[in-house]
């Protein structure tokens, strides 16, 4: 559940594979007509509904009576009303903490865009409060991707059938039936535009506070899964910020691409109401704990309750992709790439890029070279062969590792496990992270995070949004956690001594392990992902 699409990978090269074969077969006459079928059969022949209708609707802008804009105003500095108030989300529980918290606070509206809402724990309970809000005269809007909501009609379709809800699938495949396997091989007439997806992540509460970055709505998103959860990172923004993410929000929900659920799903109303109160009846409403996070913060649900919030207040650039962008097919960056190599080309002295799949493509690699060239130190992290969750992306960016390392890039690969050394000489397994996070620092002072991966399916196939803040405070809040807890359980790769190969250093001094070859990279293994990147481009990851 990440922004990659390994199914539709997959269903791509065999579909592809198979056409090539048959069509290569000389047979007669009956035999390519049988052929012809076969290939529409896999292919299908399903399409989207049309005249379909799309009310449209805007971001609530008669706020200032609420709870929550009482509580930004006493929160902001006298006399500053043109700076945007930033608070960092690092620990998953508090991000989750945080939304649930925002939703019960709500007076007026709730939108709410995601990549990936889960029908887990998380998920549920995050549609509950959804649900409540409504019950209480909120109006919820909810736009999802509509890659994996696989299996969730239903669901979906039983929340918008409640009062003051509305529920919006975002490029849907024509087919509704089946897994995400079946529902995109039988899409595969349409691939051009179902290979590009809504990647957004974004929660805006009465039009006053917003959480955006790279978090989806899932247990493994919020510290709630075994084995594996993902590290991420979420900014709640206040201010004038907010007003220009419920624009970008606003153009998504009424482009030509969302799809007001019921238009795809043909269900009675007070039959998937039933269904989707029995389902959500699972979950708890229960209060969540006062937590503190990485950073020592109190719970948002205390600090509203207290009537102030704490936040950094600063200059923010919203980054966002067009919704038209699904209907570019050109090879150009979308604004949130652009943005990021602005940055990159900016630095002066330092930048830390974090990106949890990073194949960089020759324009990134040239804004890096061209910042290590100005004497800026340019660090990179990303996930090993261990922790990713998208081993075919990382043996695409393993092609790109002795390029940056010769041009003088730092680069950090996550392990698996707490103690670094102990991974590294034991390959030690369990519960574990993965990192998830978007991030750019440059100059100890300008912080990216977003939804963005540096890589060309981001930059190309898929919409993404990010914020820019300039805030050396809170840059040095995530530089702190990345070279405190990050880089110390990462493995820094270096060129091998003889100039030949790539070494895995972990730990420092006489605790050092140097290792010569990829860890948990079989000869099996890498051979089968190398096979399969031959037949995928680098746009399709």
């Amino acid at each position: 559940m990440t922004n990659q699409c390994p199914l539709l990978i997959v269903h791509c090269v065999c579909i592809r594979l198979l056409a090539l074969a048959l069509t290569q077969v000389q047979l007669p006459m009956v035999g390519r007509a049988v052929t012809a079928a076969l290939l529409v059969l896999l292919t299908g022949c399903a399409s989207l509904p049309a005249g379909v209708q799309r009310p449209v609707s805007v971001a609530r802008v008669e706020v200032s009576e609420t709870r929550l804009a009482r509580v930004a105003a006493a929160s902001r500095p006298e006399a500053d009303s043109l700076s945007s108030g930033v608070r960092l989300l690092a620990a998953g529980e508090q991000a989750f903490e945080a939304r649930i918290a925002l939703a019960r606070a709500a007076e007026k509206s709730i939108d709410a865009q995601y990549y990936v809402i889960a029908s887990d724990r998380s998920g549920l309970q995050f549609l509950r409060e959804l649900s409540d809000a409504a019950t209480r005269g909120v109006r919820v809007r909810l736009l999802i991707d509509d890659l994996h909501a696989t299996g969730q009609d239903t669901l979906f379709a039983g929340m918008a059938a409640q009062s003051n809800v509305e529920v919006r699938l975002f490029n849907p495949l024509p087919v509704r039936w089946g897994g995400v396997a079946s529902r995109v091989a039988f899409s595969m007439h349409q691939f051009s535009r179902i290979n590009h997806r809504m990647h957004n992540k974004l929660f805006v509460a009465d039009n006053v506070f917003a959480i955006s970055g790279g978090r989806n709505i899932a247990d493994d998103y919020f510290d709630r899964a075994e084995p594996a959860n993902f590290i991420d990172m979420d900014l709640m923004s206040s201010g004038p910020v907010v007003r220009e993410l419920s624009a970008i929000f606003d153009s998504f929900w009424n482009s030509g691409y969302a799809y007001p659920v019921q238009s795809l799903v043909a269900m009675a109303p007070a039959t998937a109401q039933q269904l989707f109160a029995e389902e959500i009846a699972t979950t708890s409403a229960t209060p969540l704990a006062a937590l503190s996070g990485l950073l020592g913060q109190e719970s948002v649900t205390a600090q509203l309750n207290a009537g102030l919030v704490a936040q950094r207040f600063g200059n923010i650039k919203v980054l966002a992709d067009l919704p038209t962008k699904v209907g570019d097919l050109g090879e150009f960056d979308g604004s949130v790439m652009e943005g990021h190599l602005d940055l990159i080309r900016a630095a002066r002295s330092e930048v830390l890029v974090a990106s949890p799949y990073f194949v960089p493509g020759l324009r990134v690699l040239a804004a890096i070279k061209e910042a290590v060239a100005n004497e800026v130190r340019v660090s990179v992290m990303t996930n090993s062969l261990s922790t990713t969750d998208e081993p075919l992306v990382h043996f695409a960016y393993s092609r790109y590792r002795r390029a940056l390392l010769k041009m003088g890039a730092s680069l950090y690969e996550l392990m698996p496990g707490a103690q670094a050394l102990q991974t590294a000489r034991e390959e030690r397994r369990g519960s574990f992270g993965r990192l998830h996070a978007k991030i750019a620092v440059v100059d100890a002072r300008w912080l990216c995070i977003g939804s963005m991966n540096m890589d060309r399916r981001s930059a190309h196939s898929n919409t993404e949004i990010g914020l820019v803040v300039d805030s050396p405070e809170l840059a040095a809040e995530v530089l702190r956690l990345f070279q405190r807890d990050r880089m110390p359980r990462s493995y820094k790769l270096r060129i091998a001594r003889a100039g030949r190969g790539i070494q895995w250093v972990a730990g420092t001094g006489d605790q050092e392990v140097v290792l010569s070859s990829e860890p948990q990279a079989s000869f099996g293994r890498a051979l089968q992902l190398r096979m399969t990147l031959a037949l995928v481009g680098e746009e399709m990851l």
